[in-house]
């Protein structure tokens, strides 16, 4: 069976659909900057997925080329997040999608060092003939959080945004989003196959202790 990270962490990838406080460990990832509209059709953004995904299972498949990765074992591509953030906006103004900020990223196993990114972005970019030159390896250590699974279409998310804001009022901490510790997502369903009411996003924000 291929290691599957939604299943082996399911504390970070599959949380209740109610807030839970999180210590998130330090990880690594393809990222991928931009900013714009995320639903213009062909826009930065879309052009970003396309390179995270040709990154990712350029490294997925690799065991089946001449490139080996030391301690490789099969695995699952772990979903698509992304965090978000406006400019002298604090939170997130879903109404005004053209001034988002966003890294758009995907997990990496840990055993995907600097150089196996490095040649999977070469060898993407010869394969799927796209600039694979906007991904970074990125590591991110996100630390003390609120999380909460949030069902339903993006702009229904400040309804859950708002339960999650009550439930640290109630327990002593506060949001601590900034531009170092920003609004992340983790995008569990496929927008191109599943109804927007049913979509599922881990929604996850930064906090500290009051």
């Amino acid at each position: 069976m291929a290691f599957d990270f939604k299943k082996e962490y399911k504390e970070f990838y599959m949380p209740k659909n109610k807030p839970a406080i999180v210590t998130v460990p330090k990880a690594n990832y393809i990222a991928v900057r931009g900013k714009g509209n995320p639903n213009e059709e062909g826009g930065a953004y879309q052009q970003a997925i396309s390179v995270l995904y040709a990154v990712a299972y350029t490294l997925r498949m690799s065991y089946k080329t001449d490139y080996k990765i030391a301690g490789f074992f099969e695995y699952v591509v772990p979903p698509l997040e992304g965090f978000w953030w406006q400019e002298n906006i604090h939170g997130v103004n879903y109404a005004d999608k053209d001034s988002f900020n966003w890294i758009s990223v995907i997990r990496l196993p840990d055993f995907v060092n600097q150089k196996d990114f490095e040649w999977a972005v070469e060898t993407a970019a010869k394969k799927k003939k796209i600039d694979c030159s906007s991904a970074e390896f990125l590591t991110i250590d996100e630390g003390l959080c609120v999380q909460i699974m949030h069902l339903g279409a993006f702009d229904d998310e400040p309804a859950t945004v708002a339960l999650m804001d009550a439930y640290l009022e109630r327990n002593g901490y506060v949001n601590d989003m900034n531009m170092e510790r920003l609004h992340h997502e983790i995008y569990l369903s496929d927008a191109r196959k599943v109804a927007p009411e049913k979509w599922k996003t881990v929604i996850r924000h930064p906090i500290k202790k009051l």
